[in-house]
This record gives C-alpha cells, structure tokens and sequence, in this order.
C-alpha cells in the first residue's frame, strides 16, 4: 500500500527535489546540445571520425579523476555547497570555449577541466537525494531523475542537430554556460544547507574502494555499470554515421536523440510494471538485451529503423542502470555516501569515454555501422558471465532483493551474510 503511494506526483511534490530537479533538466539539456556542437565541430574541421570519437570521449573520461580524487568532497563539505560550486566553475569554463575562432586543442582542454568539475557535482547530488525523499519516495524518485536526465537529453539533442544546422556551433556551447549558471541559482535557493556527512577534522583518505570492494554486490554492480563501454557507440559515433546515410547535422542530433527516448519509456516501463523483486533478478539480463539491437546496425538500415533500434538498446540499458544505481546507493553509508557513489558513477562514465574511443578507432578501420554492430555484439558476449553471476549472488542472498537504505549511524556498507 504504501509503495504505491509514492508516485511521480508526490516525489515532485518535495520542494527540495524539485529544485534538484530542475537544475538537472537545465544543465543535462545543455550538455547534450553542447556535444551535438562539439561533434559537429570537431568532424567538419577534421573529417574524421576518431577525432570526432575522441572529442565524444573529452565529455565523459576526465569524470575520472575528477570521481576518483573530488568525489569525496560532498562527504567532508556541505552537499549543497559543492554542487553550486562545481555549477559555478563549470559555466565559467564552458563561456570560454564558445568564444568563436577557439583552437581545437584548447577547447578539448577546457573540456576536460569542465566534465571533471561534473565528478563531485554528481556524487554529491546522489548523495543528497536519500536526505531529501525518504524510503517510500526514493526510488520513484530516482526514476523522475533518470526520465528527466533522458528527456533532456533528447531536447538538447534534438534541439542541438537543429541550432547547429542553423546557427553557429559556438552558440550551443554558449547555452550550456547558461545552464550551469540557472543551475547554480535554482540550487542555491532551492536546497536547504545540510551539514557535512563527515567531519572536517576525519582523515582524508581514498576509501572509496573498499567501500565498493568489501561488498560483492557493489562489486558486481560495478562491473555492470561498464558495460556502457559497448553501448555508447551509436550516440559516439552519430555523426559518421549519419553521413553513411547521406544525411547531415539535423540526423546526427536525431540518432543521438534515441538512445535517451528508449531510455525514458524504458524507465517508465521497467519501475511502473516489473516488481522490485524481478528488477533485482533481471539485471544482468538487460545487459544482454541492450546489445541486441545494436547488432543490426551492420546492414546499415535507414534513419527510422536505425534510431528505433538504438532507442531499444537505450530502454534495456536504463533498465539495469536504474536498478544499479538505487541498489548501490542503498548500500553505501552516509558517511562515505558520496565517495562510493562517485566511483561507481565514475566507472561508468569512463566506460562511456573508452568505448566512445574505441568506437571511432574502429569506425575509422571499418566503418560506423560495422563498428556498432561489433560494439554490441561485444556487450552481449561480456554480459552474459555477468548475468549468470547475478543471478546465483541474487539467489544466495535474500537482502540483495530487498536492500536497505544506508544506515547513517554505520561506517561499513551492509555486508553478505
């Protein structure tokens, strides 16, 4: 009964979650659009598509080290302090790189100061959202957010094919600094001022590890979370690809728009009609399906098909990455909340940035469309030890189909039993 209860509308109803949320659909929306620019940028000036790639890769790798070393930071500082900060440095690094006639090499440098200014911001956000909704709420209100980020995403890709197709590149990049400062503000006097988890005066250490380490669920969760790796290439290799079919900038914006459609009936579909119960059984499981579709990319189908197939790969992704993420954010304690959450949102970021790497290296061999297929084809074959994995953790363990949320009295996350 009281599952049910916790609606969209009562999640949006939290005053504190709507500030998060809106802050979010702003500066997502922007991002994307900036990456259409930057892609379309990046392959006119250069013709190629491992350039193309690697500058895709610029907007997720350096989440790194910025996940790894500035994390922990919503632990040792107020949360909402961190995250106007990083929205702060962010536009102002972003204004920089729209001014028009900036070189190539000093835009991929402001690039990766600003997608590692993103590490803190998110694991501080992740952090907060257990202090704002509580247990009946939480996880609807991780499936608002991903519906959000995913909409914003196909507005800002969408979008971004048209202004680039239009306008100047220079002017996306220039919403996206306006974004981060909306942002900013809508945090800034939307979020009420909490505490820090953890006192100033505790060591610093990178622990971040062994919280994830010491538990083999956080480690599978982990290791599913990289299967971004394979599932990026069709947003990565968008533009190429596009050109394959003779099409241009509005395309490009267009296919990077169904990754993050299927996402949003994904979301939906997968928290309002699959129980709790068989989210946790079928996680592995939506790894295999999101590589499926990719694997028809290889016949080069046309722009409708194409975009429904990728938008598939997106609805079986988001699948197991909703669930990812609220099963380890129920697991990590409060203290360390925010390092472990940025490690794990860090490794699938990076996924995200290698695979986009490889996958322009690969298209540059072969061509775009055989480069995706090759790519899920990949992702199917590593998911599969993945899924069986699960399943006997699942099996073995009851909690693992019921977690808790952290216990902010705890410094150890919950352990197997």
């Amino acid at each position: 009964m009281a599952t049910r209860a916790a609606t969209f509308r009562s999640v949006l109803a939290v005053g504190e979650f709507r500030a998060i949320w809106l802050a979010e659909l702003l500066s997502q929306a922007g991002d994307q659009l900036a990456r259409v620019a930057l892609s379309v940028l990046v392959f006119q000036r250069t013709n190629s598509a491992a350039l193309t790639g690697l500058t895709f890769a610029l907007t997720y790798l350096p989440t790194m080290l910025g996940g790894i070393l500035l994390s922990g930071l919503g632990d040792r500082f107020p949360r909402r302090t961190v995250l106007v900060v990083s929205d702060v440095v962010r536009a102002a690094l972003v204004a920089l790189m729209a001014i028009p006639g900036t070189p190539l090499w000093l835009l991929c440098i402001l690039l990766t100061a600003v997608v590692m200014a993103n590490g803190p911001f998110k694991a501080a956000q992740l952090a907060l959202l257990p202090d704002v909704l509580d247990e009946k709420r939480y996880v609807v209100g991780l499936a608002v957010r991903n519906v959000t980020v995913q909409s914003s995403q196909v507005a800002g890709f969408a979008g971004g094919g048209l202004l680039v197709s239009l306008l100047n590149p220079y002017l996306a990049l220039g919403l996206d600094a306006v974004t981060f400062a909306l942002s900013a503000l809508i945090i800034r006097w939307g979020v009420r001022w909490r505490p820090a988890a953890r006192s100033g005066k505790d060591p610093v250490r990178l622990s971040a590890f062994r919280l994830v380490w010491r538990d083999p669920r956080l480690r599978l969760i982990a290791l599913i979370s990289w299967l971004s790796l394979f599932y990026i290439a069709p947003e990565s290799l968008a533009a190429p690809y596009a050109a394959e079919l003779g099409l241009g900038a509005l395309a490009v914006g267009l296919i990077m728009a169904s990754h993050p459609v299927g996402s949003i009936i994904g979301a939906y579909a997968y928290t309002r009609y699959v129980s709790e119960e068989n989210r946790q059984r079928t996680l592995g499981m939506m790894g295999i399906l999101a590589g499926i579709p990719l694997l028809f990319s290889a016949f080069q189908p046309d722009l409708a098909t194409s975009m429904i197939l990728f938008g598939l790969t997106g609805a079986f992704s988001t699948a197991y990455t909703l669930q990812c993420a609220a099963t380890a954010t129920r697991l990590l304690p409060d203290a360390g909340r925010a390092q472990g959450i940025g490690l794990l949102a860090t490794a699938a970021l990076t996924a995200q940035g290698i695979g986009a790497l490889l996958a322009g290296v690969l298209a540059d061999l072969s061509a775009a469309s055989a480069a995706i297929a090759m790519a899920g084809a990949a992702g199917v074959v590593t998911a599969i030890p993945l899924t069986y994995a699960w399943a006997r953790r699942d099996h073995g363990h009851d909690r693992a189909s019921t977690p808790q949320l952290p216990d902010t009295h705890r410094n150890t996350p919950t352990a197997d039993r």
